[in-house]
């Protein structure tokens, strides 16, 4: 085994889940059924600006990690060498051999909000059912996979909202967190990227890599005693029809676009129709005006500005904005500028920049003793920490006008669908009445609370689907084209304030009134006598 395949195997866990594991069995609970709840408690803050919601992702690379490892002679071996301060087997022969013998993932079941939906805190995204002690050894590398690349689609579908109808292009990789460069690239086409310049991934992804040249080739050609305008004609020679130039090595408006202009020219002779210049550095506003302004006199009204630099959904606002007062200066018409941007978003976008991880949790919910579920839960000083018990059902409540107005988790026998049938009509003396209505309640508020009627909404669907049954897919797998269809339809049913960039208004998320009443017994019962 190399190095990688150790890293990145099943022992790619936190120790903690090997030492419960192997309590567990120690304790024989180690194959007791248990249920764990994947879920957020809060949106991403990034200071000045924060979401309002999150896009769902990872699942894919989760489950091809989960059917690819197991514990093997070679993890075994290593578990076996570990020992503790007194220098004492860490791990006993006996749990050793049980874990060789059933040390996969083949008795675990997946119920999961599917890739590419908009998703909500204290909403369940993921729920594990298995065994405890492999159950418990899936908690860091789920939360690893899955979290990551929720935060990463969740910046993208930011990047996305702000760039509008315009192409983005994931730059990242080479600012990204080592090999999360990958998984980053995938969370960031689903999320709102078109293209990426990450080649290999976007090869597996089905998607052709995009991007232009760097600053060092024309640096190499000053370097040799040639022009930068050598330089862009070797390139463009190379590639006619992908002729992208980076024009601000030198003086972007004096070297850099007239170079860029007259290799246009001799292309339009041959032709060829460049795609257009990159700006990556100095007041992309005032020179992306500029840029336009003489690709436009020189008879190139089609050809792209890629802007680049340090882009977030932020700054591109912010450069659409002063494009649209600059262009004023210049005759130009500044929605026409803006239509033809190109966003390549690097660093901001990879690394999540401003709010670097999502602090999602894995929480025991419920656990089998004999025929019956036994619900967990677990006390906090913080009410929001107070994770909510039991085995669940999560629904999304749509309005008339196909909006998304609520999310609600309910008990498991619980069907909040019912609703919908609207007041009873049967004769009786309750005819007409609406025994129907939900009673829900915040999922930590305790005086926040609402009933809710079959005249709110107009359609209820579950949000959880089933993905995995004792090891084994039970559905198909979108394709990532799927899952972004899925991404834009979910947003588009978003509220616009919910959308909003900088202050979104909350989202609606409830617990039903038995759901509240579960947690609130069990925290009773869990209180020191006398307290």
């Amino acid at each position: 085994m190399n190095r990688r395949s150790k890293a990145e195997g099943i022992l790619f866990t936190d120790q903690y889940q090997l030492t419960m594991a192997q309590l567990y069995f120690e304790l024989g609970m180690h194959e007791k059924q248990a249920q764990f709840d994947h879920f957020f408690r809060r949106y991403p803050n990034y200071g000045a600006h924060r979401a309002g919601y999150c896009v769902n992702a990872g699942l894919a690379s989760l489950l091809d990690w989960m059917g690819s490892v197991c514990f093997g002679k070679t993890e075994i071996e290593l578990m076996r060498g570990m020992r503790s301060r007194t220098g004492r087997s860490l791990f006993s022969e006996a749990f050793l051999a049980w874990l060789h013998a059933n040390g996969n993932f083949s008795g675990i079941s997946l119920e999961a909000i599917p890739e590419g939906r908009v998703v909500h805190a204290f909403v369940p995204l993921t729920v594990v059912h298995g065994p405890l002690a492999i159950a418990q050894i899936l908690e860091s590398p789920l939360l690893n996979m899955l979290n990551f690349q929720t935060l990463i689609a969740t910046k993208a579908a930011r990047v996305r909202e702000s760039a509008g109808d315009a192409t983005v292009l994931e730059f990242g990789v080479r600012r990204a967190h080592g090999r999360g460069g990958n998984e980053g690239t995938r969370a960031a086409l689903i999320g709102g990227a078109d293209f990426s310049s990450n080649a290999g991934i976007s090869h597996q992804l089905g998607y052709p890599p995009k991007g232009t040249h760097a600053h060092s080739m024309v640096q190499a050609f000053l370097a040799l005693g040639m022009s930068e305008l050598e330089a862009f004609q070797a390139y463009a020679e190379l590639y006619p029809d992908e002729c992208l130039l980076l024009v601000d090595t030198v003086d972007t408006l004096e070297s850099g676009v007239p170079n860029a202009i007259r290799v246009f020219e001799n292309l339009r002779k041959k032709g060829y129709e460049p795609v257009g210049v990159r700006l990556d550095s100095g007041d992309l506003a005032y020179l992306c005006v500029r840029t336009a302004k003489m690709l436009d006199d020189a008879g190139f009204t089609e050809a792209s500005i890629v802007l680049s630099n340090d882009l977030d959904e932020m700054k591109i606002l912010q450069i659409k904005a002063e494009i649209a007062r600059e262009a004023k200066r210049y005759a130009l018409d500044g929605d026409r500028t803006v239509g033809r941007l190109v966003y390549g978003v690097g660093t901001r976008l990879i690394t999540s920049a401003g709010h670097s991880a999502l602090g999602g949790v894995y929480k025991l919910a419920a656990l089998r003793t004999g025929p019956a579920w036994e619900p967990v839960t677990k006390v906090s000083e913080d009410p929001a920490k107070t994770p909510i018990p039991g085995r669940k059902k999560v629904w999304r409540t749509f309005d008339a006008l196909g909006r998304a107005s609520s999310d609600i988790l309910t008990q498991e026998d619980e069907a909040p669908d019912r609703i919908l049938q609207g007041p009873v009509q049967d004769g009786s003396a309750n005819s007409g009445t609406d025994r129907s209505a939900l009673p829900l309640r915040h999922p930590w508020i305790a005086d926040k609370r609402k009933q809710l009627a079959h005249a709110e909404i107009a359609r209820i669907e579950p949000l959880l689907a089933q993905v995995l049954a004792d090891g084994r897919p039970v559905c198909d797998r979108p394709d990532l084209e799927q899952i972004r269809a899925i991404r834009r339809a979910d947003v588009e049913s978003l509220e616009k304030g919910v959308r909003d960039l900088r202050n979104p208004q909350p989202y609606d998320v409830w617990v039903s009134q038995q759901l509240w009443t579960l947690k609130e017994r069990l925290l009773r019962s869990m209180r020191p006598v006398g307290s």
